[in-house]
């Protein structure tokens, strides 16, 4: 029997700790640990009755955390492994979304998809390819089931890449990936009984099923879950359920932080309670200095002790968790001279004439080992920028693709993150950028979000709605930069035209190049993945055939 099954069924459930959720912040129930584990053998009764069992995989769309959790529980108790589905919003194209979750669900081999609020109806009689069962179908078993006796190198979660979408990809996580996991994420956040934690991030990316769901759900200590649509209505509900709850650790990307922060700064005095906030986790993107220090000092007025807040970095690959800051320490930032580390990829602290600030990310977690390698797979030592590669009991052997499973490791047992970065003197991790998004210019290898944040200065550019890209136009001998930015006033050919001459400009002054192109597009014009992260590649559309 896995860890995992030992911890979750043969342990007493707790009958005073457990999950509030709920679409928002006004409408919350609670459920103890025990009443879930009830839930969820009642739910496994009846994917028992739908011959789901061990070794099976079951597609899960649903929003409501509560119902999420026992579903989670249930699929485990019969030795299955479990998907989120990408859930469709009210912008999402109907027949789009149905083509590509067909295609994620065959890859699968899914033998249900397990449908619960709000998505019930709108997938009734929708053929997606293998029997749609509603939470209260499966409810409705009286099936009495025991845990499956599964073991630690089984399947426990097919997480989507946050990528997927078109051609599907998934990362195959065990359940020894899973409890090693949680043993660092135990360590590094330092979990005690009495902690609240608190979490609007979506259920189908990683951070916020394994790291605000999971991880308390092992732990047996309370979660408050609200959905995504919560937080973006009302940012301000974030801090409004820290207040309520006394919230101990939350976690969000980079720029809800930022949106936050000027909620807060409008906020009269007194407003909210954040005082009780040790852990805020900051992760799941490219993380701006500027960010934390406008978060901090906006959320001093209301008790928000600085060193909470926690840099960290972590990939569905490695179950969750690679780096985080210590819990103690306040965080750092690192500068460096910008010329020497985009021509030659060293760090050199000294005074330069352009020098770029990056976010220390912190030590990697217990059982994560990270290694810095050149392009020959050789370690380099610290401050030399290469691959980030990483290796440990957390870490997946297995992608799971249309054509089936391929090793995700390479002959070292090494998992290639995609990002390039460094390690400092002490083993702290910087990212310097994904290889992929690189930008070439006369030798000097750019990072796309120093472009993106230059460019986001400029009145009446929409904030983290800029993409910057490698273009080589017509007739051109080397790669350029294009830009696209997002702006509420692209219908006005004057002002797109001011925008246009003042992102040139700014990133002239930061970066040192001029853009070769400059698009302002409308407002929600850029494709991101269902994350919400920017797929830069498919923006190269946007920019206007000369």
């Amino acid at each position: 029997m896995s860890a995992v099954t030992r911890l979750l069924f043969d342990r007493p459930a707790s009958d005073s700790t457990g999950l509030w959720s709920g679409a928002d912040a006004s409408e919350l129930t609670f459920r103890t640990w025990r009443r879930s584990r009830e839930t969820a053998r009642a739910l496994a009764g009846g994917l028992a009755d739908a011959d789901v069992g061990k070794g099976d995989s079951v597609a899960i769309l649903a929003g409501e955390p509560a119902e999420v959790a026992a579903l989670v529980q249930a699929v485990w108790l019969r030795g299955a492994a479990f998907t989120m589905l990408h859930q469709p919003t009210p912008r999402t194209d109907l027949e789009t979304w149905v083509h590509d979750t067909r295609a994620v669900i065959e890859m699968l081999d899914a033998g249900i998809v397990a449908v619960g609020a709000p998505f019930t109806d709108a997938v009734r009689g929708v053929d997606l390819g293998t029997p749609v069962v509603s939470v209260e179908e499966l409810a409705a078993s009286s099936n009495e089931t025991v845990p499956a006796a599964t073991e630690e190198d089984d399947i426990a979660i097919l997480q989507l890449t946050s990528g997927t979408t078109g051609t599907p990809k998934a990362v195959a996580i065990t359940y020894r990936n899973l409890w090693h996991n949680q043993q660092a994420m135990l360590s590094a956040v330092a979990f005690e009984p009495e902690d609240v934690v608190v979490s609007w991030l979506p259920l189908y990316h990683d951070m916020g099923m394994i790291g605000m769901l999971i991880a308390p759900m092992l732990a047996g200590i309370t979660t408050v879950n609200v959905t995504p649509l919560a937080f973006l209505k009302n940012p301000v509900s974030w801090a409004e359920l820290v207040t309520r709850f006394g919230a101990t650790v939350t976690a969000a990307p980079d720029f809800a932080y930022s949106i936050l922060t000027r909620r807060l700064r409008r906020a009269p005095e007194s407003a909210y309670d954040l005082s009780s906030l040790r852990v805020a986790i900051d992760g799941a993107e490219a993380l701006d200095a500027a960010t934390l220090h406008e978060f901090a000092e906006a959320a001093a007025r209301f008790g928000f002790h600085p060193e909470a807040l926690m840099p960290a970095y972590g990939m569905a690959e490695t179950t969750l968790a690679v780096s985080f800051t210590a819990v103690d320490d306040r965080y750092s930032t690192d500068a460096f001279d910008t010329d020497l580390a985009e021509r030659d990829g060293i760090i050199v602290r000294e005074p330069a004439a352009r020098t770029r600030t990056l976010v220390k990310l912190g030590r990697t977690v217990p059982g994560i080992e990270a290694t810095v390698v050149d392009e020959n797979g050789d370690p380099l030592p610290a401050d030399r920028i290469g691959t980030i590669m990483v290796r440990g009991d957390a870490v997946t052997r297995h992608y799971l693709g249309p054509t089936g499973y391929v090793l995700a490791l390479d002959a070292a047992g090494r998992l290639d993150t995609g990002d390039l970065g460094y390690l400092t003197a002490t083993g702290e991790i910087v990212v310097t950028g994904r290889k992929k998004d690189v930008i070439i210019v006369s030798g000097r290898n750019i990072s796309p979000v120093a472009v993106e944040r230059a460019a986001a200065t400029v009145a009446g550019v929409r904030p983290g709605a800029v993409a910057a890209i490698g273009v080589r136009l017509p007739g051109a001998t080397r790669e350029s930069i294009a830009v696209i930015a997002e702006s509420d006033a692209s219908g006005n050919a004057d002002t797109c035209e001011r925008i246009r001459k003042e992102v040139a400009r700014a990133i002239y002054d930061d970066i040192g190049v001029t853009p070769a192109v400059v698009t302002v597009v409308d407002k929600g014009a850029l494709p991101k993945t269902p994350s919400g992260k920017l797929r830069r590649s498919s923006a190269a559309d946007l920019i206007p055939t000369p």
